[in-house]
Order: structure tokens, then sequence, then C-alpha cells
């Protein structure tokens, strides 16, 4: 019996990223410690209120310089941020950190 016909994956005990396995490597959003400081990376053309219901809020709530806190991390590569009128839902993708200086 070979491997297919008894419905287990070959080289199941081998380790991740073993040598001539593939590991496909998804472009994973990046991630955000709470009370980090980010701003927008690029203009989004609309915010989601970060309330229990969100809402679809106008962009020209928050300027790109304006420096928020991330203060809740959601599923699918959503960050809850607290800006100055408000806390909104933005994609990871769609923020930058901010450096201290």
């Amino acid at each position: 019996m070979d491997a297919a016909s008894t419905g287990a994956a070959p080289d199941a005990g081998a380790p991740e990223g073993a040598p001539g396995q593939a590991t496909p490597r998804a472009s994973e959003p990046p991630t955000f410690a709470i009370g980090a400081a980010v701003q927008l990376a690029r203009s989004v053309p609309y915010l989601r209120s970060a309330d229990p219901m969100p809402m679809l809020r106008p962009p020209d709530l928050v300027d790109r310089q304006e420096i928020g806190t991330v203060m809740e991390l959601r599923a699918l590569g959503r960050v809850a941020v607290r800006f100055r009128r408000g806390s909104f839902l933005v994609d990871a993708a769609d923020l930058e950190a901010v450096s201290d200086s």
C-alpha cells in the first residue's frame, strides 16, 4: 500500500520546511501590539467604525499623518485603532508603525 491509497499524507512525519518540501507562504499582514502608535500607510476609500454595529464613515475623518493607538486586534487582519475623531477598524496592511522619535 502506498500513502495515496491509505489516505495518509506523504512525509507526514517530516517537519515543516524540510528540504524538498515546498511551504506555501501567504503574504501575512503586519502585526501590531495593543497600545502601539500607528498611522495610515495609504489613503482608504472609507472608514468602518469599531462599534458593536459598525458603520461606514467618510475617509476624511482621519488624516494620513494622524497618529492613532491600537486598541484591539480583530479577525481577518483588522485592527481597531483609536484616532482623534473616533475608533475605526482598519486593515493591518493599511497601517504602518510610528517610530518613537
